[in-house]
């Protein structure tokens, strides 16, 4: 994983870029091997495709629980019914991720159903595979940002970030703290960490999905550890044994109204470029911190020109990530051209818009990897 961070020279900003091995193995060497499934899963428009790494099997999932079921002699009915409750308890948990009308956080609040319903033939309705993936990326996703278990990645990804913004900004005025855009915030778990730090911070997020469902974690969430959810039930590649696949995954392991944000904090939906745009943020935002963001666009160098318009004199831009584009095999009409430059590339083009690299780390990171899993 790298880290760039950099100043400009006639603005005077700061560049953070990071390009990392998503979803390689922390142990893993050599290139990383991206499944085409996962790619579709976990990279809705601002989300970043995850898994695999170099000598293990890429994770096939199947589109319903049931059919991911293995019909051989070692797995027993009992397995088979663990399965279905597991599956039926994601179930009650998107129920419950559905329910949530507005980021007010009101709600149905009558979302619990027998857990049988969710497998009853005439409740199964005509899902697009792609709906199906997407569900099941925002459920690892969960588990990446607001479980225990994901903690190991939060550490390798956003405590790079956060020791650079306490570097950067090392006298935080309380009565007037910088403001920090996190783009393609995914569930919200940076953009919280940041506002903790001190700083007003707004998180924007594209997909519909993520923001439900950070909705429901922030505004429905009525203790640490209140939902459970199931994410590895769909997923049968190298598993160390039955009880892997069934293991549950409590969250949130924190209760993020009480986790110190600071007055500010908002989460906004809608597409980056279309969003920030507008001649309302320009020269608005002292820092940007993109995560697994710069890559999911079209057109790379139009994020990089907004960035560069919406940052202040002196102003912080901090990224980490791939360069893994995710529209690199979209082939078809104008709209889905797809600009892939190199790393060099697009420090110079950095440079073009008024950036100065400032510093430059490798790390070596993951994203929405079962660390159960064998490898």
């Amino acid at each position: 994983m790298l880290i760039f961070v950099g100043t400009n020279s006639p603005k005077n900003y700061t560049l953070g870029y990071g390009n990392f091995h998503a979803g390689q193995s922390a142990l893993s060497s050599g290139p990383t091997l991206f499944s085409k499934a996962d790619q579709t899963s976990c990279r809705d428009q601002s989300d970043l495709s995850c898994k695999s790494s170099k000598g293990i099997s890429i994770n096939k999932e199947t589109s319903m629980c049931s059919e991911s079921v293995r019909e051989t002699g070692s797995i027993g009915l009992e397995y088979n019914k663990e399965l279905d409750r597991a599956s039926a308890s994601n179930a009650n948990t998107q129920a419950a991720i559905c329910s949530v009308s507005d980021a007010d956080g009101d709600a149905d609040e009558n979302v619990s159903s027998p857990p049988r319903i969710w497998l009853d033939p005439s409740f199964q309705l005509e899902v697009p595979p792609s709906d199906v993936d997407k569900v099941r990326c925002f459920i690892r996703n969960i588990v990446r940002d607001w479980a225990q278990e994901g903690s190991r990645e939060r550490d390798q990804c956003y405590n790079p970030i956060l020791k650079e913004l306490d570097r950067l900004f090392p006298s935080r005025c309380k009565n007037r703290p910088p403001c920090c855009l996190v783009p393609g915030a995914g569930l919200g778990r940076l953009a919280l960490e940041i506002s903790c730090l001190g700083f007003i911070c707004q998180g924007s997020k594209f997909s519909y999905y993520m923001m439900i469902c950070s909705s429901l974690i922030f505004y429905q969430t009525d203790t640490a550890g209140e939902w459970t959810i199931y994410p590895w039930v769909y997923s049968n590649c190298n598993s160390l044994s039955d009880n892997d696949q069934l293991r549950p995954v409590p969250f949130s392991d924190i209760f993020p109204t009480s986790a110190g944000i600071i007055g500010g904090f908002s989460m906004c939906g809608g597409d980056f470029v279309e969003v920030y745009n507008d001649p309302s943020h320009e020269r608005s935002w002292d820092v940007v911190v993109t995560c697994f963001f710069l890559d999911t666009e079209h057109n790379i160098v139009e994020y990089i020109e907004i960035i560069s318009r919406i940052l202040r004199d002196r102003g912080v831009w901090i990224n980490f990530g791939s360069l893994f584009y995710h529209f690199a095999d979209a082939y078809g009409t104008e709209e889905e051209m797809s600009i892939e430059l190199s790393l060099e590339d697009v420090k110079s083009i950095a440079l073009q818009y008024g950036f100065q690299l400032e510093r430059e780390k490798t790390i070596e990171t993951t994203y929405t990897v079962n660390f159960e899993h064998y490898s």
